[in-house]
């Protein structure tokens, strides 16, 4: 019998998973199931490693994603025994800045942060009540995004309001944490000079963000209390002028639902364009609104690195992670050429690598907890 780590990352439209041998860490199956609520498919790759292509039904929703990912599990189980199940979960709020064993009081807690990461929270949730019914008696874990921003000093973390709001917990958080924390893990195994200095991460994907690490801890974030802030996302506005909300709310005569429709779902890279948000797909595209989007959020990723070298006095590095950041040279380039005013810095890319630090803190977490 081999104990074994089943590692779930809910998007709002996927599930990735891997299973770790719980010892050593090794990856013993991965996949992903993609297009929940349109075309659906999961993807594998077996612990023979060998690959496999399934077509989902079209109703598969995250729960019977992943009855379909036990399913297939089970399959391929090669006297696996499931030590823990562990879940990304977008937003801890000011309670949870560590890896926790999810309870009932856990949960119930996290469920009033779904207003703060409505396209998230609620799948994420989602998978850990589906994991419990299907992975019976296996612990879960909730691994999140905010942790790793969870040392801001006040400075940083607050919004200029009144006391009272700020005592109501609306405040800046920051996401990406867990990616940001495989990060600076990487620099500082690979590159510790780099590590001891300034560096600025950008996540860059169809979610999308900037962090500023200094001697490898997060000092500064670019989204913030929700994550919808900061640079402009796939189909996330980020920063706009709050004012232009309430024009929306009460000039225009939108409704709130049509309005966070609009900020999370038909704004940025897609907005913009007005063609798609796959970057691959603008990059290939030549319709000039195509070229604008891209120039848009190569020049707003820019200014908003430059503000997280302010926040640490200077940049000795910049990273990039995340689909965008890894595989879109041209976009990198473009913001890059941006930044030459700030003098030499090194650039590296770097995968980014959620899961396996998800697991690395896991297995933490069972063996002090035992």
């Amino acid at each position: 019998m081999i104990d074994t780590l089943l590692v779930l990352n809910t998007g709002s439209s996927s599930l990735k998973f891997q299973i770790f041998e719980d010892q050593t860490l090794n990856v013993l199956m991965s996949g992903k199931v993609t297009g929940i609520g349109d075309t659906p498919e999961m993807r594998a790759k077996l612990p023979g490693g060998q690959e496999t292509q399934t077509s989902l039904p079209a109703n598969t929703d995250h729960g019977s994603a992943l009855s379909a990912v036990m399913d297939l599990i089970g399959g391929h189980d090669d006297a696996w025994r499931t030590a823990a199940v562990v879940h990304r979960v977008v937003h801890g709020g000011q309670d949870f800045a560590e890896p926790v064993i999810v309870t009932p009081e856990v949960m119930h807690r996290l469920e009033a942060l779904i207003p703060l990461a409505p396209l998230h929270q609620p799948h994420n949730l989602a998978g850990i009540a589906a994991s419990a019914r299907l992975a019976s008696g296996a612990p879960d874990i909730a691994c999140f995004d905010t942790a790793f921003h969870a040392g801001h000093d006040e400075l940083t973390s607050s919004f200029a309001l009144p006391q009272e709001m700020r005592d109501k917990g609306v405040r800046r958080y920051g996401f990406h944490g867990l990616s940001y924390e495989w990060i600076s893990q990487v620099l500082s195994r690979d590159y510790p000079d780099l590590c001891a200095g300034r560096v600025v991460v950008g996540h860059l994907g169809n979610g999308a963000s900037l962090c500023a690490l200094k001697n490898g801890i997060s000092v500064d974030t670019t989204m913030s209390m929700t994550a919808l802030d900061g640079i402009p996302m796939g189909t996330r506005s980020g920063s706009i002028d709050p004012g232009a909300v309430l024009y929306m709310l009460h000039d225009l005569d939108l409704g709130v639902e049509t309005v966070q429709d609009i900020l999370y779902e038909r704004s940025g890279l897609k907005g913009l364009s007005g063609i798609s948000n796959d970057v691959e797909a603008l990059l290939r595209s030549d319709d000039p609104h195509a070229a604008f989007a891209l120039e848009y959020f190569a020049l707003k990723t820019a200014q908003h690195a430059a503000m997280m070298a302010v926040s640490m006095g200077g940049i000795d590095a910049f990273v990039f992670t995340g689909g965008i950041g890894e595989h879109a040279g041209p976009v990198r380039e473009a913001i890059l050429g941006r930044l030459r005013f700030l003098g030499d810095f090194k650039t590296l890319v770097i995968p980014t690598n959620e899961e396996r630090l998800m697991a690395t803190h896991a297995k933490k977490l069972l063996r002090s907890a035992a």
